[in-house]
């Protein structure tokens, strides 16, 4: 038996609530406990739970019994408050936050921000945080390598010398990503790829109403690998640290070697960084503590390897069997280097992860428009453009203020909404896009549509993606032959499209519609 959980009240959810009746198998009715969210008011969240019975019979709603999932460490980003949301559970604290970075209190975290949670999650989807852990990736002053494209909607800085790489689910604070310049003062918390660089979480701009989150605008943060150690000096990148009077926490600065990967806080004398405190670098995060499952979020660092059955992430070696399920991937050979995922597992002895569950938490999917039309508190769904979205414990809603914490109440302002996530579907063979994060945006609607999805049917001059009918007329614009993209459809593919498209009379009538690129991969 698998459980749900709502916000608010104790509520039976009835058919219309949902975006097609739910399977019945595993896989599928984690996606209901998650689905089956989100009346956030004023920024606390009291949660009700439900549990769904499977079997071919039918699906009987009683009284979760909230039985024990796991016990050990949460590893990701923070989706939502009241208290904590991390991969998909709300944790219960204490509302202290372990770390040295500013952040003491859980109203200083900022969604996006990748945390660090022991204690146990159970089955309705709840949790019971026993410690909070932040700490910065990087601090410090940054510097524009490519501005924004609204394109490929991705940007890549520097801070300290270090590469980091923006994109469309990166949570940007304290300005618009494209109003970044060069000497903001800044905090990151990503993931190291593969190549030495880095994918940004969150990217917040230290401001005049958060300055108190910061330390000393001269008190940095850096990491990376170590390289030309000599003496009482060594070089990150094209960052030089001289750690003469440095603190070390979890290793021995008499040890200390080329190769290593650390993690340094102190202040910068002009070219130099004085090293005050020297430790293991964020792979810590993900180490074991007393308990043996953990949950977590990162890129794929060493893709799957059929001849070992494992891959990287985060420096865990990730093994997977023939009961590992997967959600959003076809199985082990989709898990390509950079690909964002979240793993739950159980240790083993030497130190690897023994994959219960792999899922991806790579968006397929892309709207923009406005405003949220037929907002569903109880069941945590809106329609924009004829889409129908829905909100889960995954979702991350924001803004570019700093201080605000958004929930799906607050859409109901008559704003422009950037959304992206998954293409899902029902077993009645409706489609609905399940958010991974929606932006709000300053600007009010102007009647106008983009998405960015795969057809599903192309009759006529009715054209389907995302479950919204969406009509050619003589104006329509293609970018590829319309004859081409039929025959694509008619060959069994859904080719990928991007669609600009407004609401004229009774119908969503296409603008243009372009054929994105690669669209197999």
């Amino acid at each position: 038996m698998k459980t749900k959980f709502l916000a608010g009240v104790i509520t039976m959810f009835t058919e219309e609530h949902r975006p097609g009746t739910p399977d019945r198998e595993k896989k599928a009715m984690k996606r209901q406990l998650r689905n089956r969210v989100f009346g956030l008011a004023a920024g606390t969240v009291a949660f009700g739970a439900i549990s769904a019975c499977g079997g071919s019979g039918g699906g009987g709603l009683d009284i979760a019994d909230g039985g024990i999932r796991g016990t050990g460490s949460s590893v990701g980003p923070v989706s939502g408050f009241g208290s904590v949301f991390v991969n998909g559970v709300e944790f219960s604290t204490d509302r202290t936050v372990v770390g040295d970075d500013g952040i003491n209190q859980e109203s200083r975290l900022v969604v996006g921000m990748i945390l660090r949670v022991d204690g146990e999650w159970r089955e309705t989807g709840l949790g019971d945080a026993d410690t909070v852990e932040y700490d910065d990736t990087l601090r410090g002053r940054v510097q524009i390598l490519t501005p924004w494209d609204v394109v490929s909607k991705t940007a890549t800085v520097q801070i300290l010398g270090q590469t980091v790489r923006i994109d469309s689910q990166t949570v940007v604070k304290g300005t618009l990503v494209e109003n970044l310049a060069d000497d903001d003062f800044v905090r990151m918390s990503g993931w190291r790829l593969p190549n030495g660089e880095f994918r940004a979480s969150y990217l917040g701009l230290r401001t005049p109403s958060n300055s108190d989150d910061f330390d000393s605008m001269n008190e940095v943060e850096l990491e990376g690998i170590v390289s030309g150690l000599t003496g009482t000096d060594f070089m990150i990148g094209s960052q030089l640290v001289n750690y003469s009077g440095a603190t070390p926490d979890g290793l021995s600065l008499v040890d200390l070697a080329d190769g290593d990967a650390v993690e340094v806080e102190g202040l910068l004398s002009g070219n130099t960084l004085m090293a005050q405190e020297i430790r293991p670098d964020d792979s810590r995060r993900y180490l074991q503590g007393t308990d043996e499952d953990i949950e977590f979020v990162g890129p794929v660092s060493a893709a799957f390897s059929q001849s070992t059955g494992t891959l990287t992430v985060n420096g865990i070696t990730v093994r997977v069997t023939d009961d590992t399920e997967f959600d959003g991937l076809s199985g082990p050979d989709d898990l390509v280097q950079r690909l964002l995922i979240q793993v739950e597992g159980e240790f083993e002895s030497d130190g690897s992860v023994t994959a219960e569950e792999i899922e991806l938490r790579e968006a397929d999917s892309e709207l923009d428009g406005g405003p949220a039309e037929e907002i569903d508190l109880s069941a945590g769904q809106f329609r924009v453009g004829g889409v129908l979205v829905q909100v889960t414990p995954l979702t991350i809603i924001t803004d570019d203020d700093d201080e605000s914490r958004l929930s799906l109440s607050d859409l109901a302002l008559p704003r422009e909404l950037e959304i992206e996530g998954f293409e899902r579907s029902g077993s009645d063979g409706s489609v609905y896009l399940e958010a991974l994060k929606i932006e709000r945006e300053d600007d009010s609607p102007d009647g106008g549509f983009e998405l960015t999805g795969r057809i599903s049917e192309m009759v006529n001059d009715r054209i389907q993606v995302l479950g919204v009918d969406l009509f050619i007329n003589p104006n329509t614009e293609f970018d590829t032959p319309r004859s081409e993209l039929q025959g694509l459809v008619d060959s069994g593919q859904r080719p990928e499209v991007e669609v600009e498209y407004e609401f004229i009379g009774t119908r969503y009538v296409i603008d243009e519609i372009e054929l994105e690129e690669d669209d197999d991969d």
